[in-house]
């Protein structure tokens, strides 16, 4: 599936102080200096090895990050020893089995993971293995300058006590589907791709799982890292990224935009954008939870995460009243549908499918979703034959439909 980003008049622009924007390092070589440099000032003020926690959200490159920064420390005449937290998971028969509850058989939708977290999907017996090795290691006197325990998970909160610096690396969701489309994402306790993982696995189970990860480390980590691409890694101190994030909250925040084509999509994105590869626009996403924020710092570059970190601050985000009806939800998504046709087109082709979302008492009773999906259309501009339409057919059978919607209800 094709997916674009926008990323025109989507600038968050803050004012740090001198030493907040200097704090924050751009760039892979940069940023693995800097690594080497935090490490090497912990294992001079602790006297020993110390170990280290790279967690992070699916699809982090962390081949490149380990090899590079295992180079750095050859390089610089120090031993680093690595540790894949792929290896304290579960079997896969194991994972597959706690997994397919959640993905289900309808179509459309699974099952939310409500209560589920990392530590469900690891072997207990595996875990402590780890945490005795990194232990171990703090006690060598002649031992590496550090052993790194990476992917996500690593620093859950059986292991995160054994730890003397962890670092958080970060994705946004865009990158994220492209890799889960082209087969190319490895996910929990696979250190290689799995080309059939599915939409469901993630969006139902897999996310829970990491979100509730992410909002445990955040407030914990050392250093905050974005991870989109190896070669644009960005590095900050937690101190430095709670302040970005506070100033943020407090001002109206852009967002980057997101398009896709349709089969009903149309044609006016031509007039407002040059996306090289797209042949129609149906959705164009303006606002929204899944979106990302462009924050210029001052510095060379723009840092980029998710939206949802914001929700840290969700009482000064989204307002107290949704903090306690809808814990953790943002529930408002901004779309413009485009419907622009330069020359005459079949009612067919231009017009807009119809919408019948399930309500919020269906999604929770069935989905354990939190919250139904309510619509409401403005028009923001009309063109010569424009047209809306409401009601039935002539020879419309209402009983028919009405026993269809009954029969749907009961699939």
């Amino acid at each position: 599936m094709a997916l674009y980003e926008i990323r025109r008049n989507a600038e968050n622009q803050i004012v740090l102080g001198k030493n907040e924007r200097e704090s924050i390092v751009i760039g892979s070589e940069n940023v693995v200096r800097a690594i080497m440099k935090a490490i090497t000032e912990r294992q001079i003020q602790v006297r020993r090895p110390v170990t280290v926690a790279f967690d992070g959200w699916y699809g982090v490159d962390w081949a490149a990050i380990t090899k590079t920064l295992g180079v750095a420390a050859k390089q610089a005449g120090k031993d680093i020893r690595f540790r894949s937290v792929n290896a304290v998971f579960k079997d896969s028969s194991a994972l597959a089995r706690y997994k397919q509850s959640f993905i289900t058989d309808d179509p459309c939708f699974g099952l939310v993971n409500t209560n589920g977290h990392l530590s469900d999907i690891l072997d207990a017996g595996k875990v402590d293995g780890l945490r005795n090795e990194l232990r171990s290691a703090q006690k060598e006197k002649n031992g590496p300058v550090a052993v790194v325990a990476f992917g996500a998970g690593a620093a859950v909160p059986e292991l995160s006590e054994a730890y003397d610096l962890c670092f958080y690396f970060d994705k946004t969701r865009q990158p994220l589907l492209w890799q889960m489309w082209d087969g190319t994402l490895a996910p929990f306790g696979r250190n290689e791709p799995e080309p059939k993982y599915g939409w469901k696995e993630y969006y139902y189970c897999d996310f829970y799982l990491l979100d509730r990860q992410k909002g445990y480390i955040l407030p914990r980590m050392d250093f905050w890292m974005e991870a989109i691409g190896f070669k644009t890694l960005k590095m900050m101190p937690r101190k430095t990224y709670d302040k970005v994030c506070a100033m943020l909250v407090r001002r109206p925040i852009k967002e980057v935009n997101i398009i896709q084509p349709g089969p009903w999509g149309a044609y006016r994105y031509k007039d407002l954008f040059n996306v090289p590869g797209l042949g129609c626009n149906a959705w164009h996403e303006l606002a929204g939870p899944e979106l990302s924020v462009l924050i210029d710092c001052g510095g060379k570059e723009m840092v980029n995460f998710p939206f949802m970190n914001l929700m840290r601050h969700a009482d000064l985000l989204v307002g107290s009243y949704l903090v306690e009806t809808y814990p953790g939800l943002f529930p408002l998504d901004i779309w413009l549908d485009d419907g622009y046709f330069p020359k005459p087109a079949p009612a067919e082709r231009i017009s807009m499918p119809i919408h019948n979302h399930p309500s919020t008492d269906y999604v929770r009773q069935h989905f354990k979703e939190p919250l139904g999906r309510y619509e409401t259309y403005y028009i923001a501009e009309a063109y010569e034959g424009a047209n809306t339409w409401h009601g039935y057919k002539d020879d419309a059978d209402l009983e028919e439909w009405e026993r269809l919607c009954r029969a749907s209800n009961n699939l």
